[in-house]
């Protein structure tokens, strides 16, 4: 079991659904990722990630779906690209990142609570 937290604590970490504009292959990553470019809506705009999410995603069939995003972390120089938010994802049973993402179509920018 992790350690627990507060609610307070949860609270600073700001989860917001983002819908992908674009997606490209990444090959100048050391693993295997894909370059997202997502849609937070008017308050945060877009934002860019890498995933590490090419077993089981083709860049093209990305564009258009909405995945949660953690939007408060600071930026992170992956080679040279910017990644400027953290989606979120669960391992399944190799090990491998499947997304995470509302079931039912909702705004983009809406904050999980």
């Amino acid at each position: 079991m992790s350690d627990p937290i507060s609610h307070d604590d949860f609270a600073r970490v700001d989860i917001r659904v983002g819908r992908i504009l674009r997606a490209e292959p990444f090959p100048e990553a050391r693993k295997p990722a894909i370059k997202l470019y997502l849609d937070f809506g008017p308050e945060l705009g877009e934002r860019k990630s890498s995933a590490q999410i090419t077993r089981h995603y083709a860049p093209e069939d990305l564009i258009g779906r909405q995945v949660l995003a953690v939007v408060n972390f600071p930026p992170r120089q992956i080679g040279k690209f910017m990644s400027e938010v953290l989606v979120l994802g669960l391992p399944d049973k190799d090990n491998q990142v499947v997304l995470i993402g509302p079931d039912l179509e909702v705004p983009v920018g809406g904050r999980m609570y």
